[in-house]
Parts: structure tokens; sequence; C-alpha cells
């Protein structure tokens, strides 16, 4: 471990080893900045803080830009005291892989949350809730495995198309540009029409999103994880 590295550990859910990753920043000198749990605002705590007792693991980039060490540490240090936590679209993943390559992803999300298409959130929470209470660890955790395995169905269904539909309107949006250029108006409204179609299709995903970050960060603390 070295300043500027980016490390995670293993986080338990009702004490079931290997759930889910939480990351950070390593300041080098003993101190680690990360959204710290359950407080969900970006922290410098000390790195058995950070950890708990469970072992330290870096994340490497071997094929991919990164900032060297004391910008990694000064972009995280700019974030310091920030309380816009977001389960799907700003957790502790997406923070320190952005200080560390100024992109703004989280592996574990893109690979396990699924999207909501035509599941009513109020229809998936209950039961959710309900089976994870008063349960046994061995039980508690087939029932989760099984919930998340077919919600990640749903998730390599909606989750291409919702790509599809913000580059499509990428598209549509330089064409009507090159149709206003060319004077081409009825060109261009024609593209305009595409864009936003497209548009609402991308706003739709993105509200099915939210709906399903407020159920997960529900359920998430409800287990006090």
């Amino acid at each position: 471990m070295a300043q500027g590295d980016q490390l995670y550990v293993y986080r338990e859910l009702m004490n079931l080893e290997g759930v889910y990753e939480h990351h950070g920043i390593d300041c080098g000198d003993g101190t680690i900045i990360h959204y710290r749990k359950p407080s969900e605002v970006v922290e410098r705590t000390s790195l058995e803080t950070f950890r708990r007792g469970n072992t330290i693991y870096l994340r490497q980039y071997p094929d991919s830009f990164c900032f060297i060490a004391d910008v990694v540490v000064s972009r995280a240090k700019s974030r310091l005291g920030e309380k816009k936590y977001n389960l799907l679209f700003n957790n502790c993943e997406h923070f320190a892989t952005w200080c560390k390559t100024g992109i703004n992803y989280s592996k574990q999300i893109q690979e396990f949350i699924p999207v909501i298409k035509n599941i009513k959130v109020d229809n998936l929470y209950n039961p959710l809730k309900n089976a994870l209470q008063d349960t046994e660890p061995q039980t508690a955790k087939a029932l989760l495995n099984s919930a998340l395995g077919d919600l990640k169905n749903v998730w390599d269904d909606i989750q291409p198309k919702y790509k599809i539909a913000i580059k499509e309107q990428e598209t549509w949006q330089k064409v009507a540009q090159e149709a206003v250029r060319r004077n081409r108006d009825d060109l261009a409204r024609a593209a305009l029409q595409k864009k936003l179609n497209y548009q609402q299709q991308a706003n739709q995903l993105k509200e099915q999103l939210e709906q399903l970050a407020i159920l997960t960060e529900d359920v998430l603390k409800k287990l006090n994880i």
C-alpha cells in the first residue's frame, strides 16, 4: 500500500462475508479518505477504522490511465465533508475511482445492481424485507442471492438499452446541428424529434434507477451495513 492507492475491503451483510466492497484512497500516512458508513460523509479516518479488522486489497488499473499519487490524494481531499452519497450513482467505489482515474464508476454496481423495468418497487421491497427479517444467516444468504440473480437478469436486459438511448440522443443532436448548418430546417426538426424520443426513454430508465436506489439503500440501512 502506498500514497494514492485505491484500497478496498470486503464488508459483511448480516455476518455474511464478501457481500460488497468498501473503497477508499490511501493518504500514505496511515489515514484513508472514503465515504464512511453509516454516516455517508466523505471523511479521513485511520486505516484501522476503514478496514474494521478485514483484509485490505489494492484496486489496480494495469491498462488504464491513473493520476499520480499526489493528484489522487488532492482530488480525494477536495471532497472531504461531501454528503451526496447515492448507492447507484455516487457510492464509495464511485468516489475512489473518480479520485484515481477521473471516471465516476462502480464495477460492482454495474455487475450486480439491476434496473427495475416491469417490477413495481413497492411489490419488490416488502417481500424482500420480510424475507430477510428474523432469518438465519445461511437462509438469508440464499434468499438474497436468489433475489439478486433474478434482478441481475433484468439488469442485463435493460442496461444495454439505456446506453443505446443515451448514445442515440447524442447522435441525433449532432444530426440536427448539421442539418441547421446546411439550412435544412425540415431535417433538423425531424432529428430533434428523434432526439426527444430517445431522451424520454433515457429519462424513464433513469427514474427507474432512482426508484431502485431508494429501495436498495433503504434495505441496506435496515440491515445496518
